[in-house]
């Protein structure tokens, strides 16, 4: 034991390390709630035997998901230590890269957190040179633009630029197009054409958004037995998931759950 003293401080700042790493993993890759506890509680206390709960994640999630798919989760760790930086910080980077290189890619990431930051305006600023040139027809501009202008509360403005998403390009792009258009048709008292539009966009959905936001549009109107059934069925499809979808459109979920609390 003498003969490890010298680097026991090494090997605490290794621990609190591996800890870190073990938290942004849990966290990006939305593990179950008890790890994130254990983890954020290791990071807390420090010490060698606050941080076994990092070691048995370590050996029995972590270090697994980096030998069965190296790159997706060198990827997503990635992501998590982008995700702690400060958001203006991250806005100036993405600013500097879009200097540096103006892509498609640059300015829907830098409107992208512009947007987080609430900053409306200027993400659309950012935007509208794609939505005449080259990209005018894409989807993730025409459907990021569509966002902001919902955000602005220019519904109308958001209806016109859905309208020219093609839905073919993908069962995910049907159903985030659907979804906004039934927003922007229910902000401008489009009752009818947003009934039939949430209907449309909840067959073959790819995300339980659809059928949350009309549940939601439904307990507006009234129609309480309506929602009633449709917060059933999701209840129903979140009893049957994996841990893995359950993790994946848990917001939905919870919003579902919200209503079901209201109905009562």
């Amino acid at each position: 034991m003498d003969a490890l003293e010298p680097f026991l401080p090494t090997l605490l700042l290794l621990m609190r390390g591996l800890t870190l790493l073990c938290f942004i993993h849990a966290l990006v890759t939305r593990q179950d709630l008890y790890w994130l506890l254990l983890l954020g509680l290791a990071l807390f206390l420090g010490g060698i035997l606050s941080t076994v709960g990092a070691l048995v994640y370590a050996l029995t999630v972590f270090f697994p998901s980096l030998r069965g798919s190296g790159r997706a989760a060198r990827r997503a760790l990635g992501r998590g230590v982008e995700a702690i930086k400060p958001l203006d910080v991250r806005i100036r980077e993405a600013q500097e890269r879009l200097s540096e290189s103006d892509t498609l890619a640059h300015r829907t990431d830098l409107a992208a957190l512009l947007a987080r930051a609430r900053r409306a305006a200027e993400a659309q600023a950012v935007l509208q040179p794609l939505l005449s040139g080259l990209y005018a027809g894409d989807p993730v501009v025409l459907l990021t633009s569509a966002e902001l202008e919902l955000a602005r509360g220019n519904a109308a403005a958001a209806e016109a630029l859905l309208d020219r998403v093609d839905l073919r390009t993908s069962a995910a792009t049907r159903t985030r197009t659907l979804t906004l258009l039934a927003q922007a048709q229910e902000a401008q008292g489009k009752t009818a054409e947003a009934d039939a539009t949430y209907r449309e966009a909840i067959t073959a959905a790819t995300t339980e958004e659809p059928r949350a936001r009309y549940a939601a549009f439904l307990l507006k109107q009234g129609r309480r037995e309506e929602a009633a059934g449709l917060l059933d069925q999701m209840a129903r499809t979140e009893q049957r998931a994996t841990g893995l979808y359950r993790r994946q459109e848990r917001e939905w979920f919870q919003m579902a759950a919200g209503l079901r609390r209201e109905l009562r």
